[in-house]
């Protein structure tokens, strides 16, 4: 046991804080260290603050950056991320060296009077911040007013409650961990939208030369890893060649001759018009190699087109076609 206390670092937000003092809980219990949270301000939490735009201020990743700075600098000894927000390509001295069991990566519905999307009436505003999630939307055929929405899961759910937005679209799993699962209306099954490669899962940080690395490995759930491994790997594979939104999502079941990775991914127009889904299957410790055959199939069918004029029948197929293959 370590004599120093690991300094675990995290946003301010009441979801992050609540998400690191989960992932505090587990390394003080498992590894018996002693561990404090360190709240570290980022540019994505002042923009949003300041109701800027997320893609004005570079996308998802402004929310880790500052993170990743305290750690290199050392002011913190562990930093704790929504696995979905991070990117993908690794980054110099910091290691990704655990990911704990996952929450239930789907999406859920907060939406008034307690209707679900199919009830709420056609013209109906919905929000989400999510261009994966706006694309699945229009994908559905409902007629709904898809609008942007920033803000954390109160200022959201607000929105709803005073009549600005009849319904909003978030994360089943951040619900979960703030206990306001109360709220929602509906959770959506992953034919209808399929989750943001890694949601539902957590991303320990530390040093690349910290020996905490080592340790850290005790809490690492190895199906959970597996399966954000999949997942990330077809997001990255895509992000080279695809702006076209994305989701995916991979779990290990027990199949016939042991355990089996199963994954889903698709690629849409931001309009919802067009989509190329895909599935594979492989071992759970081929879970890159399983991601990548998976990303090749859906750039040959045109995951990277998606959003041209219209093309040749490879181009996508109608996302109204929401069978699994």
């Amino acid at each position: 046991m370590s004599a120093a206390t690991v300094r675990v670092g995290t946003r301010g937000s009441l979801l992050a804080t609540t998400q690191a003092a989960a992932v505090a809980d587990l390394i003080h219990r498992v590894l018996g260290e002693e561990v404090e949270l360190v709240q570290v301000s980022t540019a994505g939490d002042r923009s949003q603050a300041a109701g800027t735009p997320l893609t004005a201020v570079g996308g998802t990743g402004v929310f880790v950056g500052a993170l990743r700075d305290a750690l290199l600098r050392g002011d913190v000894d562990v930093a704790v991320h929504s696995l979905k927000d991070l990117p993908t390509a690794p980054h110099d001295g910091i290691t990704l060296a655990a990911v704990p069991p996952r929450e239930d990566p789907r999406d859920a519905v907060v939406a008034r009077d307690g209707l679900t999307l199919a009830e709420l009436p056609r013209g109906s505003r919905v929000g989400t911040g999510s261009p994966r999630r706006a694309a699945q939307l229009h994908a559905l055929g409902f007629g709904l007013d898809v609008v942007g929405v920033r803000g954390n899961v109160d200022s959201r759910v607000a929105k709803v409650r005073s009549g600005e937005y009849d319904a909003v679209v978030l994360a089943r799993a951040g619900m979960a961990r703030i206990n306001r699962l109360d709220d929602v209306t509906e959770v959506l099954d992953p034919l209808q939208m399929l989750p943001a490669p890694g949601q539902g899962a957590l991303a320990i940080e530390c040093r690349s030369d910290d020996d905490l690395r080592t340790r850290l490995a005790a809490i690492d759930d190895t199906a959970t890893r597996s399966a954000v491994t999949a997942e990330r790997t077809v997001l990255a594979a895509l992000e080279g060649g695809c702006s076209a939104p994305i989701g995916a999502l991979a779990e290990v079941v027990e199949g016939e001759d042991g355990d089996e990775l199963w994954i889903r991914a698709v690629a849409l127009s931001s309009d919802g018009t067009l989509a190329v889904r895909r599935s594979a299957t492989g071992a759970p410790d081929q879970a890159e190699q399983v991601g990548r055959a998976l990303a090749a199939e859906m750039l040959a069918d045109g995951a990277d087109r998606l959003d041209d004029e219209p093309g040749p029948p490879t181009a996508g197929r109608p996302a109204a076609d929401a069978a699994p293959e």
